[in-house]
């Protein structure tokens, strides 16, 4: 596949708030982008490109940082997670397996 994947306007917005969130919470905490990086395993470069919402960074380095600078961004703590994380698989299993495209019935006009 070659070319630029276009991104919804929505979901720009969202990468952009999303960082600039994370980096509210960095200075909050006082630390530099070099010190959150440090903390999070990765490069600065990693933490400045998450923090300008580009569309390109890992979303668990996304969520790692999140979660460093204490943005809450499904539940406050792990068990509210496991929580929907089990209803969730509860409604899946009641779900298909696969989904398919429903057939196109033959008209019945001539």
């Amino acid at each position: 596949m070659t070319g630029k994947r276009v991104l919804s306007k929505y979901t720009i917005n969202a990468l952009v708030l999303l960082g600039k969130r994370i980096q509210l919470g960095r200075k909050n905490h006082k630390w530099s982008e070099q010190e959150l990086a440090e903390r999070a395993g990765v490069s600065r470069s990693t933490v400045q490109k998450i923090e300008r919402g580009d569309p390109g960074s890992a979303i668990g380095t996304v969520f790692e940082l999140a979660a460093l600078v204490g943005e809450v961004l499904f539940e406050p703590e792990a068990k509210g997670l496991r929580a929907k994380i089990s209803v969730t698989n509860d409604k899946l299993a009641i779900l298909p397996q696969k989904v398919r495209k429903p057939r196109k019935t033959p008209s019945d006009a001539f």
